[in-house]
């Protein structure tokens, strides 16, 4: 496999790049004392690396759509004209999402303003008009429902708080392309009868939860109140989920954790503590454990999907462990999944790895920070 990474003598740095203060839990220390991930200007520029990276990069890449006629076979670039780099549609899109954010957080990292003129070039309405023809396909209006739906709405939620005025322009293309797929989520969520349990892309917790995210950011209402409705109503019976079975072999989301983590944002504080004893009892132990996902062949695009696994659970984890002082032990266990797989991401890491992990990574790492 090609490798587009450029060269950095990354694992024998990454320990110093992120600062972890690893603190008893003495009476009287706050969760925040401890365990803490923070991401520095060196790691921030080297996850900022694989997103930019890939952004133009059109092959190889996974379509993914249903074919209803032969003027549907284009090019990725023709079908996408924004989110066609990076492998698939949903790559593409949370690899603008990790652009964006690291911008606005160190916007030094695009010191040339090339990134910067990429994303003038891509997201124009134009695009937008292009990409929306695409979903409007009678055979594929389901298209990364709900996944890359989610991923868009937390690219629009990153835009949204940014005050720049490229940013605000951007916000202004996506915007039709994001209300389409918002009404869309809504229209699915009454027919949606069982969760979907599952630990990857169609997983809905993970697609309600960060779609929660977006909607209270921008302030939709309407969405938020959907989401948490359905998402009382899907998860709020469940008991004793079983952390033994997991994790399936290519699984990169947790479907325990993630139900629990998007509880947490939509039940009060003491009603989710009573609904997470009888979810995952066994949390609230001071030995809990977790062992961080393995990985064997980092060639083989369904399995590096567990190091994937081993960031999203340690935001679920940082999550979880923010709703009480009882649950602070978990913070131990979200640094030590980041620290387990921080290593991978290296100059050496094939391409089914690389032009998504950075994003799991970051996500990961800001939910610990």
């Amino acid at each position: 496999m090609k490798r587009y990474l450029p060269s950095l003598a990354f694992t024998s740095i990454c320990a110093t790049l992120l600062s972890c203060q690893q603190l008893t839990n003495q009476e009287g220390k706050s969760a925040n004392d401890a365990y803490t991930a923070t991401l520095d200007q060196q790691m921030a520029a080297h996850i900022f690396a694989l997103p930019t990276h890939c952004l133009t990069v059109e092959y190889p890449n996974k379509l993914g759509q249903t074919i209803g006629a032969v003027s549907d076979l284009k090019t990725p670039k023709a079908l996408r004209p924004i989110f066609y780099g990076c492998f698939d549609w949903h790559s593409s899109v949370h690899g603008y999402w990790s652009i964006v954010t690291l911008m606005q957080r160190f916007p030094d990292l695009d010191k040339s303003g090339a990134v910067r003129a990429i994303l003038n070039s891509h997201i124009t309405p134009e695009h937008v008009a292009v990409e929306m023809a695409f979903f409007n396909d009678v055979n594929n209006t389901s298209f990364e429902r709900t996944y890359g739906w989610a991923w868009l709405f937390k690219l629009q939620e990153s835009l949204y708080t940014w005050k720049d005025t490229d940013a605000q322009r951007w916000k202004t293309a996506l915007q039709p392309l994001v209300s389409l797929l918002v009404e869309r989520y809504k229209a699915y969520l009454p027919n949606l009868v069982y969760p979907i349990r599952n630990g990857q892309h169609i997983n809905s917790a993970f697609g309600l939860s960060l779609s929660l995210d977006y909607a209270r950011t921008v302030g939709d209402k309407d969405f938020e109140e959907a989401i948490i409705t359905h998402g009382k109503r899907l998860f709020e019976k469940d008991v004793n989920c079983d952390l033994a079975y997991e994790p399936s072999g290519i699984d990169f989301l947790s479907p325990c954790l993630e139900e629990a983590y998007l509880m947490a944002k939509i039940l009060d504080a003491n009603d989710y503590q009573d609904w997470l004893h009888k979810f995952l009892p066994n949390i609230y132990a001071s030995n809990f454990s977790l062992a961080p996902a393995i990985v064997k062949d980092r060639s083989d695009g369904h399995l590096v999907h567990l190091d994937g696994l081993n960031y999203s659970r340690a935001a679920c984890l940082y999550g979880i462990a923010s709703t009480s002082p009882k649950l602070y032990h978990l913070r131990k266990l979200a640094k030590a999944h980041i620290d387990f797989s921080l290593p991978n991401l290296s100059t050496q890491d094939d391409y089914m790895g690389s032009h998504w992990l950075g994003t799991f990574a970051l996500y990961g790492i800001s939910k610990g920070e």
